[in-house]
């Protein structure tokens, strides 16, 4: 069975950090671009950042731009969102997706996704 796990999310208080891990199962994540995506409440889901299956090429919305670093552990079959200096904007559930070869900016080109992970940024 194909599947994404995501994990890492919480409460966190304004300018803290969190890590979060997208880790697969049933296939090997080395040829394939990992999204991450948002979603906050009434608001239409997001693209956060995206990594190529080489790692070498890494995409950041604006407004994570500085504060949020992707990597990818292809041994540990596991990407990983770092996210420094959150805001209560970036309040959503964060969820990780993959397609193959490239990154795109679009959720519905993505084929596999996980079930989502909240992360909630409050005092």
């Amino acid at each position: 069975q194909l599947q994404l796990v995501e994990s890492g999310g919480g409460l966190v208080q304004p300018g803290g950090s969190l890590r979060l891990s997208c880790a697969a199962s049933g296939f090997t994540l080395d040829s394939y671009a990992i999204g991450w995506f948002r979603q906050a409440p009434g608001k239409e889901r997001e693209g956060v950042s995206c990594i190529r299956p080489s790692g070498g090429s890494i995409n950041y919305a604006n407004s994570v731009k500085g504060r949020f670093t992707l990597s990818r552990d292809n041994a540990k079959n596991t990407v990983f969102l770092r996210m420094n200096s959150l805001k209560p904007e970036d309040t959503a559930i964060y969820y990780c997706a993959a397609r193959r070869n490239s990154c795109s900016g679009y959720s519905y080109e993505y084929d596999y996704w996980g079930q989502g992970t909240q992360v909630t940024v409050s005092s």
